[in-house]
């Protein structure tokens, strides 16, 4: 599937529902720190489900690893800001501000229910197998999975075409601003913490995930391509037992290819520069 001629550099012209989507998922990944989140191709990789809600895990009692100042009213001296919201009055307010950040057609694909806690709960799920549909922050799309025909042992690859989709996205990451998305991040982030705790994290902290997420996605291999496919039922898995182990969110970077996955590995090396004490 095309992904354009690179003559268009927003959003609305994104005609392949998973350029669009992948696009949001980028740059809210800016907006919010690393807010990424899974699709299902039209032909996905199976993947297990898990429960939505996770079990709490322990809390450090030494306060955050990764403390981050919230940027408030006043220190904003130059930029109009109001008071934040509630947190469940937030959702006009923050599509406000990704449409600023984003550019205008970003509220047609996201949900407008509960926004910052799907996305607060698609990043704390990302490590793990399976993030769950009800609480993605955007709607499903659908879109095309293409893979080379099965050889004489039944095993498919994924073809180079699912990566060529995602030229034009990388381009716009490569350019994004991580400075203005950072503050951003640092403007809603208590309202992000206060979704992490009612998660089921009450002593825990929402930028400390946010920095061990953006850790594990830095580990995704590269896998010498191109990446063997199975079809033992209706969805494709890895032919390799050990890709087809990893997590929801690497399994996102393998789907975009080794060298669009390269650059996403450096803009979350760059925010993490900015959100990590070390």
């Amino acid at each position: 599937m095309p992904a354009g001629d690179g003559s268009c550099a927003t959003i609305e012209c994104m005609s392949d529902p998973d350029m669009r989507l992948l696009a949001i998922v980028l740059l809210v990944a800016a907006a919010i720190g690393v807010g990424w989140y899974v699709w299902q191709d039209q032909a996905p990789l199976e993947t297990a489900p898990v429960a939505e809600a996770p079990a709490p895990e322990p809390a450090s009692p030494a306060g955050p690893r990764h403390p981050i100042e919230p940027l408030s009213v006043s220190d904003a001296s130059d930029v109009a800001l109001v008071p934040l919201p509630r947190l469940d009055e937030s959702d006009e307010y923050f599509l406000l501000a990704l449409g600023e950040l984003l550019g205008p057609g970003i509220e047609r694909l996201l949900v407008n229910e509960a926004l910052i806690d799907k996305f607060v709960a698609t990043v704390d799920n990302l490590p793990r197998s399976h993030v769950a549909e009800s609480i993605r922050p955007v709607g499903r799309l659908s879109g095309a999975f293409s893979v080379d025909t099965a050889d004489a042992n039944d095993t498919y690859y994924q073809h180079a075409d699912n990566f060529r989709r995602y030229d034009l996205l990388i381009g716009l990451v490569e350019q994004a601003n991580l400075d203005e998305a950072v503050a951003m991040y640092r403007r809603f982030y208590p309202l992000l913490q206060e979704s992490y705790e009612r998660l089921g994290y009450p002593d825990a902290y929402f930028n400390d995930r946010v920095i061990e997420v953006i850790d594990h996605l830095l580990e995704t291999p590269a896998p010498a391509e191109p990446v063997a496919l199975v079809q033992p039922h209706v969805l494709f898995e890895y032919a390799d037992p050990e890709l087809e182990a990893l997590s929801s969110g690497q399994k996102l970077l393998l789907r975009m290819g080794n060298n669009h996955a390269a650059t996403v590995k450096r803009v979350l090396q760059s925010l993490r520069m900015r959100l990590a004490r070390n």
